[in-house]
């Protein structure tokens, strides 16, 4: 799935990014971790995993996204 990073915070490694639809998800130091990231801009697409629905949706991975 892909998104927009909308926040992030690098003490913490995590932030939120904004899905197609404008919906904000959180994502943790786990996730960002996963990507093999080492800094996201606000405004950057990004492509992301998650897993569960609804208000259980979690972000599993964050990273670039590529064409």
């Amino acid at each position: 799935m892909q998104a927009t990073a909308y926040e992030y915070d690098p003490a913490s490694r995590g932030g939120q990014v904004l899905l197609d639809d404008g919906t904000p998800v959180p994502f943790d130091a786990a996730a960002f971790d996963a990507g093999g990231l080492r800094l996201l801009r606000a405004g950057q697409r990004v492509r992301i995993e998650t897993e569960g629905t609804g208000a259980e949706l979690r972000i599993t991975l964050v990273t670039l996204q590529t064409f």
